[in-house]
């Protein structure tokens, strides 16, 4: 989640008045996420008490022991629950910037697609050891347009000058599209959901049928 905020294709929910950054007044800071690394630091801190315990107390039930326990248990559960909030406020609420995901997938789809041109190339005569090369080149040559100058990434521009390719940019483009190349993802993400998260959903059904979150900024 941090890291899309900061490419701008996901954002957590911002309140009104909220104040994004305090040095930078245009910023959107992913505050609930950066305190759920920040309390899932220290839940997994706590998990060191008990055996810390188990390995220095004389097991007769000391204070050593009892006295830690009432400390780093409820905390755990205490932190563990200001988690959960936090992450069911996100989880609700989360802002999806289609356009920016699409334009950012877009200039780097040529490159992650080269396989796709390449076998188009060949179902069309083309060498594929040749080809394969070729591309390698022309990616190098794309990316580094990208990575120096700025530019914008024109590696189709080349496969499609290239008449050994025998592909027109028409057609480059149409082997570009991110629904044939995604492979059982989509599949995955709903047997996923079927199998394992609407069970447990059902099963917890009575204590979150009312779950209203709000979380104060």
């Amino acid at each position: 989640m941090r890291l899309l905020q900061h490419e701008k294709e996901l954002e957590e929910p911002f309140e009104k008045g909220q104040i994004g950054s305090s040095a930078m007044a245009y910023k959107r800071n992913p505050m609930r996420s950066e305190r759920i690394n920040s309390l899932s630091r220290h839940v997994i801190t706590l998990s060191m008490d008990p055996s810390i315990t188990a390995a220095t107390q004389w097991l007769e039930r000391t204070l050593d022991d009892s006295a830690n326990k009432r400390i780093c248990v409820p905390e755990s559960f205490l932190a563990v629950d200001a988690i959960l909030i936090l992450y069911a406020n996100i989880s609700q609420n989360i802002v999806v910037y289609e356009n920016v995901i699409k334009t950012n997938m877009m200039q780097e789809l040529s490159f992650m697609a080269t396989e796709e041109i390449l076998m188009n190339a060949v179902l069309k005569g083309g060498d594929r050891q040749e080809l394969h090369e070729k591309i390698r080149v022309y990616s190098m040559e794309a990316g580094k347009q990208v990575k120096e100058f700025g530019k914008p990434n024109d590696l189709v521009d080349r496969i499609a000058n290239d008449s050994t390719f025998g592909l027109t940019k028409e057609e480059i483009i149409k082997a570009l599209n991110p629904n044939n190349l995604c492979g059982r993802a989509p599949k995955q993400v709903e047997d996923f959901i079927e199998e394992r998260v609407n069970p447990v959903i059902d099963k917890y059904s009575n204590l979150i049928k009312d779950l209203n979150v709000e979380v104060n900024v």
